[in-house]
């Protein structure tokens, strides 16, 4: 397969400031300079015959409490991954350097070689912002923007959660069927024409996400591997996305060098004068 840098194929050929958005947001859905971080810690997941395992319940509902209180909490999070990109046969790697504010903001630099940074977004529940750094231009969009291309099920959370390692909160439902073996927990179900197999580890961590719309013909599967340490917190340091929308394959493979929670950060974001809105 011919591999491209990111900067090569930016000057070598046109690309819309909408490529950008589609880039960050799938790295979103399939994924610091402003606080020191913490050394990584590489830990053991808990074995499916520990002592230290999850004590099994019975209700589906003691189940969900057990679940969702194995999941991340944290009110700023900050990441720097190595990230590789394969979107339909071309093959880029690029430095993402994300910072979260719970809920309210997800704000997303993109380096290419030597560390230029060549795009920069800042996503809210309800809006999508991008600058173009090659291209001086920017876009504006709705969050709503994010689901011509990747499901109306997606919602803010939905890339919140995917980019720390934790369950989406959406499959976390007492709908959803319950199958306990090998230590892992497998939660299926349908939600809103999206059949979906969420598998848990015997910490009740997610490690592995599969959401499929045959109508659609949508399907994204996130594979967690490599657990760190990261300020008191288990997540993982490799985060792999594989989506299929029609035609369109992006595999999304990434790489936490750098990680910590609860740091204070600040959300640089703004467009330049010259800067046009892009077509």
């Amino acid at each position: 397969m011919k591999r491209n840098t990111l900067n090569n194929i930016l000057y070598n050929r046109p690309l819309l400031a909408n490529s950008y958005i589609k880039l960050i947001t799938i790295c979103c859905l399939l994924l610091v300079f402003s606080c020191k971080s913490r050394k990584q810690v590489m830990v053991k997941r808990v074995a499916a015959d520990s002592a230290a395992a999850v004590k099994p319940v019975d209700t589906k509902a003691e189940k969900l409490t057990v679940i969702k209180g194995k999941q991340i909490s944290f009110n700023t999070f900050s990441g720097k991954a190595k990230t590789k990109l394969d979107m339909s046969g071309n093959s880029n790697d690029v430095t993402l350097n994300i910072r979260i504010q719970k809920d309210k903001k997800i704000w997303v630099s993109v380096t290419a070689i030597a560390g230029i940074e060549v795009a920069r977004a800042l996503i809210t529940p309800d809006s999508i912002l991008l600058i173009n750094r090659l291209q001086s231009v920017y876009v504006r969009k709705p969050f709503s923007y994010v689901n011509k291309f990747a499901g109306k099920q997606i919602n803010y959370k939905t890339l919140e959660s995917l980019l720390i390692g934790n369950a989406i909160p959406e499959l976390l439902s007492e709908d959803a069927e319950f199958i306990s073996a090998g230590g892992n927990t497998t939660l299926t179900g349908n939600l809103n024409d999206v059949i979906y197999k969420l598998i848990l580890g015997p910490d009740m961590k997610a490690t592995q996400t599969n959401l499929g719309n045959q109508s659609a013909a949508q399907t994204l599967q996130v594979t967690n591997s490599a657990f760190i340490q990261a300020t008191n917190r288990i997540m993982p340091s490799e985060i792999d996305m594989a989506s299929v929308v029609k035609d369109k394959k992006i595999q999304v493979n990434l790489h936490y060098t750098k990680a910590d929670f609860d740091q204070p950060l600040d959300y640089p974001f703004s467009i330049p004068s010259r800067y046009q809105p892009a077509d």
